[in-house]
């Protein structure tokens, strides 16, 4: 397992387990087999509705929580001050900690809230400076979204968190988080499963005798993001860790990213315009 350095000085772990769409009542199973298998870096947020359940496990694994970077989001309800610093609280509460490693700002919300996710920011900035939230970043923030916070807060944000595969590699918000110095996490890395039969990623695969998953998690790590795929199947799991020494050439590399299919190949919501509370 490798560690990225944040603006904060800490450090985070590359890989991670995220747990998007896990139902709650399978959550702290889930979320205990990542723990057991070694993962150290757990994702979730709170409009996954498993926040209770992701801090049952860690509570229950007997793992000093120092041990373990945990990560949540703000729900798109929550964005007004009072509201958010309510739900962080509550974030708190049902993970049992006093404390989270990162906490995100989930979607901008441009065409909501007046389009003022800066007010939001600052809030989240109280958060970082209690110490309640070690680090502070956005999710699906675009690079004029960026260059906003980056005007008029006052934390530069650690993280931010994207859509990022071979089908959506993304390179524009890469570009902008690196010129910025905030580190580049992948969601949804695998494609959402899509990319695992892409004739380019099986050929890699059986070449180096990899799965496809691995070679795919190897691109995101090999390009220095933080990558959190997601799955409660424990073989599947645990060979998502075996992935910082899969031989990648720089020409599977270069093969990998040519999968671009541009804003055709974006699975999840465009951040300009996703509106849904």
């Amino acid at each position: 397992m490798t560690n990225v350095k944040l603006n904060t000085g800490q450090t985070i772990p590359q890989l991670g387990y995220g747990t998007y769409k896990i139902a709650p009542e399978d959550t702290v199973a889930a979320v205990t087999m990542a723990l057991e298998a070694g993962y150290r870096h757990i994702d979730t947020a709170q409009m996954y509705g498993n926040e209770a359940e992701v801090g049952e496990a860690i509570a229950q694994s007997g793992i000093d929580r120092s041990d373990i970077f945990l990560t949540t989001k703000l729900d798109n309800p929550y964005h007004m001050p009072d509201d958010a610093r309510v739900s962080f609280r509550q974030s708190l509460e049902d993970l049992q900690t006093d404390y989270v490693d990162l906490f995100l700002i989930h979607w901008p919300l441009p065409t909501l809230y007046g389009g003022d996710f800066v007010t939001t920011w600052l809030t989240l900035e109280e958060f970082f400076e209690e110490g309640r939230a070690k680090a502070i970043g956005v999710s699906n923030f675009l690079p004029d979204h960026i260059d906003t916070l980056l005007k008029h807060g006052t934390v530069v944000p650690a993280v931010n968190q994207i859509e990022i595969h071979p089908y959506f590699p993304n390179e524009v918000s890469r570009a902008k988080n690196a010129e910025a110095g905030i580190v580049t996490q992948a969601w949804s890395p695998l494609g959402r499963a899509a990319v695992l039969t892409d004739p380019v990623i099986t050929e890699i695969a059986e070449r180096i005798g990899a799965t496809p998953a691995q070679v795919v998690l190897a691109w995101h790590v090999n390009r220095g993001d933080v990558v959190i795929p997601k799955s409660v199947t424990q073989s599947r799991v645990v060979s998502n860790m075996d992935i910082f020494d899969v031989p990648l050439t720089e020409e599977d590399h270069v093969r990998i990213t040519a999968l671009d299919r541009g804003e055709e190949g974006r699975q999840g919501s465009n951040p300009a315009t996703m509106d849904r509370i």
